[in-house]
């Protein structure tokens, strides 16, 4: 009976981190599919036409493309079962967070949120980063010893 539970439990965890693995890359490729609009048509995504806010905005893709690195980094190492998930998992979390409070600290100086559609593109957008982000962290945290189990053959040097 016991070894049933454990592999009930070992198979709902492995499902679980296969959720994550998607949501890391669907993140990514909305983050991807975000840049692709700017520069393409910026007006699908810019809740401005103000040089400063373009400035703003413009400040970002190497950031947004680091976070991009890491959730497709970590979206494929989960889905492989890779310990190295661990690390990905809370740099990519940790980056999601950053760039929160970067964008939410210019729209609200700068009242971007109630600015029309684009404004509210913007809060949603924001509530998206902060709303996956932490949890994304505090998920890896508490499950890091299930994804990255001491004893781990790579231990062995």
């Amino acid at each position: 009976m016991m070894d049933e539970e454990a592999d009930v439990a070992e198979s709902n965890q492995r499902a679980t981190q296969r959720r994550v693995a998607v949501l890391c890359v669907v993140v990514a490729s909305v983050t991807v599919a975000y840049w692709l609009a700017w520069f393409a048509h910026r007006s699908l995504v810019a809740s401005s036409t103000s040089a400063t806010y373009v400035g703003f905005e413009q400040a970002f893709p190497l950031a947004d493309g680091w976070l991009v690195v890491c959730l497709l980094a970590a979206g494929h190492t989960l889905w492989r079962g890779q310990r190295q998930a661990v690390l990905w998992l809370l740099m990519g979390g940790g980056a999601g967070i950053y760039l929160f409070g970067m964008d939410v600290l210019y729209d609200l100086e700068h009242g971007t949120w109630t600015s029309g559609t684009n404004g509210l593109v913007e809060l949603g957008i924001n509530l998206a980063t902060i709303g996956i982000s932490a949890p994304l962290v505090w998920w890896t945290w508490t499950h890091r010893r299930a994804l990255d189990p001491p004893g781990h053959p790579s231990d062995q040097h």
